[in-house]
């Protein structure tokens, strides 16, 4: 199928806005049933998918197989799964009804936000924008999917698939790679916007959706702290760190970028990761994000920083910079570059103060005992906490994603994501004929009101009790 569009046009905008409507007036299970069918079809073209993955970016087939197309099914399948559950009215019942408001029922309902805008980053073109697809679709969206640079190719397969699944023709358009593309779809009228990518390019999007108070849910990097007690499995760490270092030639979100060392004895793991880091396997690095590490090393290092490795390789290997401090802009900036800082710190108190001088809050990975390190963790101030462990475990579809402080707000996946996707619609009903609620005030009605609030919230039982012979009197004044 091609879709040739460059930018939303308003034809195409005016049809949206229809297809929305009806498709989301269809019964859930049905929007579902054609999220099966996409699902199964995205799995038999997952060739297809891995091959229109750019080739610039530093992973292999199966690396783009595990980290996209099977975390994407995955999350289909929890959408089919647990939707319905999700999204259901919530009635609420008599319980907590204030008795004056007798007679009133109420119940809260999800309803489609209309069309929302998915924003795709460069590093991982098909996961992470489909998730968030998937999820506008299901709660009964229309989607305008603007690719990140080298996303449209997969874009346009996943489309192609979903309207061979039986997904209305119009409900999800795809549009160019271009900033333009994704400022046109935004002036064409959005309900919503959900942007991954760079925190600066996140706030340009937010600056622009400022202008009609369009929301934004926001996914934007990191420079993410991994913190190693004392107590740690210094084998455990070394593997997590070289895994965070080799994934997608380290350019992830929540890749490592800062170790932090609890107490003494570090000495053997920092000298295990130098050895390592020389070993490993270069990476192109973009010249604008080599030009920004340059600059970022030389701060570091004449500040008094030890840089182990080479900026200038062509096929730069993983840099390891030892007697880092948290001042330095190194350990302070989202740079998709294979770089890591080392601090050391002499008590937990000490290391907490120096991550907060960092203005991200994405992830963290804390290694040592799971009772101190969870307990380290809770004083950490990140959307993703994650104990001895690093990256993997964000790939459960159950769970939501999303950032703190610079790394964004609001989240995608899971049923928070699914929600992210939704209005809050608040239905109340009065039932019975009485309209003593529309009567005017008169002095009587103010012992009567100030009877019932001595009654439900006075300062102990006898004042309850003097409230209550107060609303009684007033009320047989009102008769």
């Amino acid at each position: 199928m091609e879709r040739s569009q460059v930018h939303v046009s308003d034809k195409a905008s005016d049809e949206a806005w229809l297809v929305q409507a009806l498709w989301s007036a269809r019964p859930l299970r049905e929007r579902l049933s054609v999220l099966r069918a996409g699902r199964l079809g995205l799995a038999r073209k997952t060739d297809a998918l891995v091959s229109a993955i750019s080739t610039e970016l530093a992973r292999t087939r199966a690396d783009s197989m595990v980290a996209e197309v099977l975390p994407l099914l995955a999350a289909c399948r929890f959408l089919e799964r647990e939707a319905g559950e999700i999204l259901k009215t919530r009635r609420l019942g008599r319980r907590g009804l204030p008795f004056w408001l007798a007679g009133v029922e109420s119940s809260v309902e999800r309803v489609a936000l209309g069309r929302v805008l998915v924003i795709g980053p460069e590093n991982y073109p098909l996961f992470l924008p489909g998730v968030q697809v998937l999820q506008a679709l299901a709660a009964g969206n229309a989607v305008v999917w603007k690719p990140g640079a080298g996303g449209r190719d997969v874009a346009e397969i996943f489309a192609d698939v979903m309207e061979r699944a039986g997904l209305p023709d119009g409900l999800l358009t795809v549009t160019d790679e271009s900033v333009e593309a994704g400022v046109s779809a935004m002036r064409g009228g959005v309900d919503k916007v959900f942007f991954t990518g760079s925190g600066a390019s996140g706030r340009a999007v937010m600056r622009a959706a400022a202008e009609t108070a369009t929301p934004v849910v926001a996914e934007l990097s990191g420079c993410d702290a991994v913190i190693v007690l004392p107590s740690a499995n210094v084998e455990r760490v070394v593997a997590a760190l070289l895994f965070g270092m080799r994934l997608n030639g380290s350019a992830t979100c929540m890749a490592p970028r800062r170790l932090m060392l609890v107490g003494g004895g570090h000495e053997r793991l920092v000298a295990r990761l130098t050895d390592a880091f020389a070993a490993m396997d270069g990476v192109v690095v973009r010249d604008s994000v080599r030009e920004q590490l340059r600059g970022l090393v030389e701060e570091a290092k004449s500040a008094g920083a030890v840089v182990h490795g080479d900026v200038r390789d062509v096929f730069m290997k993983p840099l390891l910079v030892t007697r880092a401090r948290p001042e330095m802009q190194l350990a302070q900036t989202d740079v998709f570059a294979p770089v890591l800082t080392v601090m050391e710190f002499g008590d937990v108190g000490a290391m907490l103060e120096a991550d907060r001088a960092c203005p991200f809050g994405l992830t963290a990975a804390v290694f040592g005992d799971e009772v101190e390190a969870t307990r380290v963790g809770a004083r950490m101030k990140v959307g993703t906490l994650l104990i001895n462990d690093l990256i993997v475990p964000t790939a459960d579809p159950r769970v939501p994603f999303g950032g703190r402080r610079g790394s964004g707000f609001g989240v995608t996946r899971g049923a928070e994501g699914l929600l992210e996707m939704t209005a809050v619609k608040t239905v109340l009903v009065r039932r019975g004929k009485g309209l003593r609620q529309y009567v005017p005030t008169t002095d009587t009605h103010e012992n009567l009101f100030g009877g019932v609030i001595e009654m439900e919230h006075g300062d102990g039982l006898r004042a309850k009790i003097k409230g209550l012979r107060r609303m009684i009197q007033a009320a047989m004044r009102l008769k």
